[in-house]
C-alpha cells in the first residue's frame, strides 16, 4: 500500500456531540423518570457514536494498481493529471467551479484536497475531488503509482 488514510471526524466533533447529549440528558431528566432519561441518553449517545464512526470511516488509499476514495475505486492507468490543492482552490472546485459530473469525496472538517483527472474514455466523470489531510503525500503516491504502472511500448 503506497498511501492509506481514513477521514476520521475530528476530536472537537466528539466533544461537541457529547455536550449535545449531555444537554439532552439535562432536558430529559427533569421531565421523565430517571431510568427512562438514562435510556434515552444512552440511545442518543450510541446513535451519535455510530454516526460519527460511519461518517469518518471513508478511506482514501493508493495501492494494488487502484485508487480508492470512499466507496469508489478506479485503476491507476485511468488517471491523468494529479493536483494537490490548497484550501481556497479546494473550496472553489467543490463549490462555484464544480463540474456536476465529478466524483466528490468531501468532508467539511477538511479544507485541502486533491484533484485527479480521469482519462478513461468509457467514464463520463471528468475528475475526482478528494478531501485529505495530506494532499501532497496523496498526490505523490498517485503520481508515483501512475509512473510505475505504465507499460512499456513495444
Amino acid at each position: 500500500m503506497e498511501y492509506a488514510e481514513r477521514l476520521h471526524v475530528p476530536l472537537r466533533w466528539w466533544v461537541q456531540g457529547t455536550m449535545l447529549v449531555a444537554s439532552l440528558w439535562l432536558a430529559v431528566i427533569v421531565a421523565l423518570p430517571g431510568i427512562v432519561a438514562w435510556v434515552v441518553t444512552a440511545v442518543a449517545l450510541l446513535l451519535l457514536a455510530w454516526g460519527f464512526l460511519a461518517y469518518g470511516a471513508a478511506r482514501v488509499a493508493v495501492g494494488g494498481g487502484q485508487f480508492r476514495a470512499g466507496r469508489a475505486h478506479i485503476e491507476i492507468r485511468h488517471l491523468g493529471q494529479v493536483t494537490a490543492l490548497d484550501a481556497d482552490r479546494t473550496r472553489r472546485l467543490a463549490g462555484p467551479e464544480a463540474d456536476a459530473r465529478a466524483y466528490l469525496l468531501l468532508r467539511p472538517y477538511l479544507k485541502r484536497g486533491v484533484r485527479v483527472e480521469i482519462t478513461d474514455p468509457a467514464d463520463r466523470t471528468p475528475y475526482w475531488l478528494v478531501h485529505t489531510r495530506h494532499p501532497d503525500r496523496l498526490a505523490g503516491a498517485l503520481t508515483g503509482a501512475a509512473s510505475t504502472s505504465q507499460e512499456p511500448i513495444s
